[in-house]
This record gives structure tokens, sequence and C-alpha cells, in this order.
């Protein structure tokens, strides 16, 4: 284990849908309005995939520039991890189709399913890996087709979510600088709130499930409210806890882009102004485990992450999980400038 090594993100990149769906458009499908998602969620509209293209393509083109922006061939990365809620198939792992379109030959991989929360639940876990010097470059990717499993009879939930891809490549950067704490929890009891009901082995597939709609999103959006609101701030804490810092220091903080009284919730429990807070759910909705590398790309993009800053991302999902990570954007760690 090799203790005084940092680990940062060397590249990111991300890929949206060109085709926008506003609240506007909403209304001629389903009971509701713009006035009524927006106030309720912050949501003005999202992106949806085209019908030629899987999460897998969405990772591989989110992938191609992570690895661009960290002029790292494909053959250098030792493992991609998929951070996906809606893989291809149950099998092939999705990871395993972005490898071979890659080309990332020396590469293993896997998927790993934590709902919203998946992309931090990577990041952590890619970082172990290079800190014991098992892999030095490890491709992390959130990807998500969310509205190929949304019921658009449902206004509860069919509002909410948007299609993306973001990806980073981890690897070695200077002791303090990098990914410096993090966290990350589950409580599987709360499995039912949120939840694809049937398509594995509990619920195979059969006429009946197909017409009890049972092959979409279902979720007890009071309750994962609660959740959120709560569990946010609270990871937010301990992975600032485990850096040695406190919420004083948090330069910019990137929240998993759910609903905009959820972001506001952790803010205030941070104590950080709105100023501090990466926003971008109105333009994109909740795109599960793609939304906190969308968000940072573009806060990146529009010069809000400056060198030496201290960021906190913090999401939470099915499961129910949440994860976070505290990172010190360094210039010197040759993480994005």
């Amino acid at each position: 284990m090799k203790t005084d090594m940092g680990v940062g993100i060397l590249g990111l990149g991300i890929y949206v849908p060109e085709k926008i769906l506003t609240n506007k458009d909403l209304e001629k499908m389903v009971d509701t309005s713009d006035e009524w998602i927006v106030e309720r969620t912050g949501i003005r509209e999202r992106r949806i995939v085209d019908p030629s293209m899987a999460t897998s393509d969405l990772a591989t083109r989110a992938a191609e520039k992570a690895l661009a922006e960290a002029k790292t061939s494909p053959d250098e990365i030792d493992l991609i991890i998929v951070a996906t809620a809606t893989p291809d198939m149950f099998f092939p792992s999705t990871a395993c189709l972005v490898q071979a379109n890659l080309k990332a030959d020396n590469a293993a991989a896997f998927d790993l399913a934590a709902g919203c929360s998946g992309f931090m639940y990577g990041i952590n876990t890619g970082a172990q890996f290079i800190k014991t010097g098992l892999y030095k470059k490890i491709l992390v990717i959130g990807a998500e087709t969310l509205t190929r499993i949304m019921d658009y009879t449902d206004r509860n939930t069919c509002v909410l979510f948007g299609d993306g891809a973001g990806a980073v490549v981890l690897g070695e950067c200077p002791p303090g600088c990098g990914i410096i704490g993090f966290n990350m929890g589950a409580d599987g009891a709360g499995g039912d709130l949120l939840k694809l009901p049937a398509g594995g082995s509990r619920l195979p597939a059969t006429a009946e499930t197909v017409a009890n709609r049972q092959h979409f999103v279902h979720m007890n959006g009071n309750e994962v409210f609660k959740f959120a609101v709560k569990v946010m701030g609270e990871s937010a804490f301990k992975a600032l806890d485990h850096a040695g810092l406190s919420a004083a220091d948090v330069d910019i903080l990137i929240p998993h882009q759910a609903n905009i009284r959820i972001i506001q919730s952790a803010a205030k429990r941070l104590k950080l102004p709105m100023e501090k807070v990466i926003v971008n759910v109105d333009r994109y909705g909740n795109t599960s485990s793609a939304s906190i590398p969308i968000a940072l790309r573009e806060a990146i993009d529009d010069g809000r992450v400056k060198d030496g800053d201290v960021i906190v991302a913090v999401g939470f999902g099915a499961g129910l999980t949440w994860a976070s990570c505290v990172i010190k954007w360094c210039k010197e760690a040759k993480t994005i400038a």
C-alpha cells in the first residue's frame, strides 16, 4: 500500500444526447405542467438518447474524451469500472462492451450497481486499486439511458430522469492532491423505495409483468426525498472528517443532481451559500450515476474550479446507497486545471 501516494483525476469527459425533452413536451404526454415540475424539482428539460444508441455507446464516447484529455491511450488502462443502473444487458457487463469499443485490451472490466451513487462508489473503489500499487490508470464511468425504463404514464417519475454519461481517468498524483477523503454506505432495508421490480430472478419477464408495467422505475418519492435530505449532509461531513477538514474548508459542492430542494438542503446542512454549489439539474434532470461528472465538467469549463480548491462530491441512490469524496484540485497533480 503506497500510503504517501495521491490519486487524482487525470482526464474528464462527458457525453449527453442532442435530443432535448422539455417540460412543455411532457405536458402533451402526461398529466403535468411546466410550473408543477419546476416548483417541485427545479427541472426544465432533460436529454433523450437516440434509439440507435445504448448505455455502452454513451459510456464509450465519454471515455474517449477522458482519455484524450488525460493524454492516455486505451492500452494504458488497467481497469474499467462502469457504474450504471441501465446496462445494455445483464451480461456481458457494459464495462466489457466499453473495453471492446475502446480496444483497451489490457484492462480488466466490471459493472458497479449502486444506483445514483454509482459514480462515487466507482471513484472511491478505483482509487484503492491505485493506492495498493496494483493498477496505475483506471477508467471510471457513470452512464445511463434512464429514459428507456421510464413509465411515461407516471407523472411522478417520468419528469425526473434523463440520459448521459461521464468518465474520468484516475492515476497517481503527488501526496495531498486528488482524492483526499471519502465515505460510502448503504441501507438495504430501504431497497423497496426505489426499484425496477421485474426482469431479474425474482420476477422474470412474463406477459403479466409487462402488463403490470413492472419493467419501469417504481419510486416512493416522499420517502426517498426524506432519505436524501438526511444522508447527503451526513456523508459529506464524514468524507470531510476522513480528509481532516471541515465544511468551512469547502470551496465547491457538487451534489447529485436529483432535485433542487434536496440540493438546497445539502448546502444548508453544510452552511454553504448556493454560489459554491454546482447546479445543472434544470437542464439535464436526474442522470443518475452520470450527474456528478457532468456537473464537474461544466463547472471546470465555466471557470468555477480553481487550483487548490477543495471539492466535495456527494450522491445518494437506489439500494439505498450513499457516497461522497473530497478532492483537492491541484495543477501539479496534472488534474484538469
